[in-house]
């Protein structure tokens, strides 16, 4: 018997299971993360997992929180099997390298994305406009440009099944007040811009990212705190350096390689349904997720838990 059977998590996203530890262990203002194999795309939770996916996104989070931690403080209290409630303890093969414990934030309701160079469907909408998500840009330039500046464009946090749509800045200052969207805006671009010059020494264009970020009390006032996850290769368009030349789509170590797939051999409008995926294409986006594990960190992949 697995986790999900014994102990029924308080909600559930596309990827991830909460469960909130202040009802099932009486531990206030903390949640436990457990990322599973699960994968979406195009807001549907596929039907077949991909191995080693949770370990990846979990492990390069907690790099990832440690890195920029004097950037920006994060959600993270430990994720250490020794520091699991003695309810979650039976479960410690399962959950080794997949959970975090956290500190519960009241979450800002925006995905704070941030983007560097020009694809995906901003490079649709530049093409068609010469903007993205409103943003005017210099003309002329190509397919997977490097941008003159990063730019924020922030989005809906849309509910499992729904789909987020992009908003404009001024947007995000009617839904949060003028001091927290400007401040959100600035701690996105910083934590980007710091992510970006780490990963190009390792050899990895960060293309765009997407955060996450709440608030927790400090004192007499509000700290703005990094949570979920962080500048994986679920939240992120991760390429190759080398070899990089702008004018057309750049290979990749994240999901883009699946979504090509499922685009070229899935019509949404025929079938509700996302597909199965290949053995071929199952293996190779796990080992894309496992390349850019071990490029951005420098360590061997070395799976801790139990699948």
């Amino acid at each position: 018997m697995g986790l999900r059977d014994d102990i029924t998590p308080s909600s559930q996203g596309k990827v991830r299971d909460l469960y909130d530890l202040s009802e099932l262990c009486g531990l206030p203002d903390q949640l436990l993360f457990v990322a599973s194999d699960r994968i979406s795309a195009f807001d549907y939770v596929l039907p077949d997992a991909i191995p080693f996916k949770g370990e990846v996104l979990t492990r390069l989070s907690l790099f990832w929180f440690e890195l920029l931690a004097d950037v920006v403080p994060n959600h993270l209290i430990s994720a250490d099997v020794a520091a699991l409630p003695e309810r979650f303890a039976a479960y410690r093969d399962e959950l080794a390298g997949r959970f975090m414990l956290v500190r519960r934030a009241r979450m800002f309701p925006v995905e704070c994305i941030v983007r560097g160079y020009l694809a995906g469907s901003g490079l649709a909408e530049y093409q068609r406009n010469g903007t993205v998500c409103g943003l005017a840009l210099p003309a002329g330039l190509a397919n997977s440009a490097r941008l003159p500046v990063p730019i924020y464009t922030p989005s809906t946090k849309a509910a499992l099944g729904a789909h987020d749509e992009n908003i404009t800045f001024a947007d995000t200052v009617r839904l949060l007040g003028e001091t927290d969207a400007a401040a959100l805006r600035a701690t996105a671009l910083v934590v980007y811009e710091r992510a970006r010059d780490y990963a190009a020494e390792r050899g990895i264009i960060i293309a765009d990212t997407k955060f996450e970020f709440g608030q927790v009390a400090s004192g007499d006032a509000n700290t703005i705190i990094l949570a979920d996850e962080a500048l994986t290769p679920d939240s992120s368009r991760f390429w190759p350096a080398e070899g990089y030349l702008p004018g057309s789509s750049q290979p990749s170590f994240d999901k883009q390689y699946l979504r090509d797939w499922l685009a070229a051999n899935w019509d949404r409008k025929a079938s509700p349904n996302p597909p199965h995926l290949p053995p071929e294409v199952i293996e190779a986006t796990s080992a894309k997720y496992i390349q850019a594990y071990e490029l951005l960190t420098g360590e061997s992949f070395v799976p801790q838990g139990r699948r």
